[in-house]
């Protein structure tokens, strides 16, 4: 087996060059287009940025396009400037160094368009934000073995390595390709998927439950179509992959059939909108406000900030107390207690006027206030008030409201009694009264 990784011969003409005084036409042609372009590109930014921030929120497109061309309007203005310089010099001089350069900046308009690309197509703090600039070396460096003449020797060298694979064997020029095809379908159909998603999702007139469904059924689709256009483009009959189909259907049936049942628990949670965003429920034991749903889990956030993930079988399975399915609004109780020498009337108007004071207690139910029965030291009262925000908590308003019936007894001179007891004292028998006669 062998293999040439002889370079091109505008490498070796390229330094030839450097000692003719050529090169030092194409040097200033070079500084001047990268000054120039430095200068539009700054000029055109400035105008982009303010285009970006004035953009309604509803223009998704257009931010996205001018976040775009910011990146790579420098290298777009220098490409499209060198190249024009490039075909005025040709005719008077050599241009082996602009032959390089030109080449060059392009692919720094497609690395930069790469990058962005993928940084809309995962969601941030993903691994691209940490491998942007491998991404960005990797296809610099591919670029320049091209122009080197270096890659297509590497090519030979992969199609000649055969790893012992079916009847024909594959080598690993069609690894890496394959790998390559699928991966850039891949996230061209998860950019996809995510665009679509935002669409959907800032739908007002659609049922927030149905923006979910079909933006995770798109996604999905865009995946399917990205790996099967993937290995058409590697040259593997995608027929075969029905077999591969069959085979799956068994493990989903046998080893994954939790995580189908969930899968299939998520579209019906999403589909019959039992259990909405917002929400404020109580799953498994579980009491908060629902947060997110997606086809595996339900996110419950609790009011002390902790979030519980619940498998959709068990939302399915489960009773499911839904505290705002069809009205958001939530009792809250109270109790206290007053003497038996109070005022009840009056406790029990001070109670209600302390309830319609409060911002969250709604005015409608009105706040009721009633003696709920007669205690070893006082009297029980007892008042419940109704709000609209569960999600805020209950804990904080009763303790407001406490705090704010305890100071108007006090103004008001209502007593809150101690627990009090009776103790009798009997005195003991004499010894002659508990003697026993014989």
């Amino acid at each position: 087996m062998t293999s040439s990784f002889e370079p091109h011969n505008l490498i070796a003409r390229l330094l030839e060059e450097f000692e003719t005084t050529a090169i030092l036409l194409q040097i200033g042609i070079i500084a001047l287009v990268l000054g120039a372009a430095w200068i539009i590109a700054r000029f055109v930014r400035l105008r982009l940025k303010q285009a970006r921030l004035s953009a309604e929120p509803d223009q998704e497109a257009l931010r996205f396009g001018a976040a775009g061309l910011e990146r790579i309007v420098f290298p777009v203005a220098a490409w499209v400037m060198l190249g024009i310089g490039r075909a005025i010099l040709d005719p008077l001089s050599s241009v082996r160094l602009l032959d390089v350069v030109v080449p060059l900046v392009s692919s720094l308009v497609i690395v930069r368009i790469a990058v962005y690309a993928l940084r809309h197509a995962f969601p941030k703090g993903s691994w691209v934000s940490t491998s942007e600039r491998a991404i960005a070396w990797t296809v610099w460096v591919g670029m320049v073995l091209h122009i080197a003449g270096v890659l297509s020797g590497i090519r030979l060298w992969l199609h000649d390595v055969r790893l012992p694979m079916g009847k024909d064997g594959i080598s690993l020029l069609n690894i890496v390709e394959g790998t390559l095809s699928i991966a850039v379908t891949m996230v061209c159909a998860v950019w996809l998927g995510r665009i679509v998603e935002r669409r959907l999702m800032s739908l007002p007139q659609m049922d927030v439950n149905l923006r979910v469904v079909f933006s995770k059924l798109a996604r999905a689709a865009f995946i399917v179509v990205g790996v099967l256009l993937g290995l058409s483009l590697v040259g593997i009959d995608i027929t075969v992959l029905s077999v591969f189909g069959g085979a799956l259907g068994v493990g989903l049936g046998l080893g994954l059939q939790k995580i189908a049942a969930n899968y299939v628990s998520g579209f019906v949670i999403l589909l019959d909108r039992s259990v909405k965003i917002g929400d404020l429920v109580t799953i498994d034991n579980q009491y908060g406000e629902v947060t997110r749903l997606t086809v595996r889990y339900v996110v419950v956030k609790s009011v002390d900030g902790t979030e519980n993930i619940i498998p959709n079988e068990t939302v399915i399975t489960s009773t499911v107390v839904n505290h705002s399915y069809s009205d958001r609004r939530v009792r809250v109780d109270g109790n206290v207690q007053v003497g038996y020498g109070a005022d009840v009337e009056l406790a029990l108007e001070a109670l209600r006027e302390v309830c319609r004071r409060h911002p969250r207690v709604l005015p409608s139910p009105e706040p009721v206030a009633l003696v709920k029965g007669f205690g070893e030291s006082g009297i029980d009262l007892e008042f419940y008030v109704w709000i609209l925000d569960p999600e805020a908590g209950k804990g904080n308003l009763r303790s407001d409201l406490n705090l704010e019936v305890w100071k108007e007894f006090r103004r008001r001179g209502i007593e809150i009694p101690y627990p009090q007891r009776d103790i009798r004292i009997i005195q003991p028998a004499s010894p002659s009264e508990t003697s026993i006669n014989p």
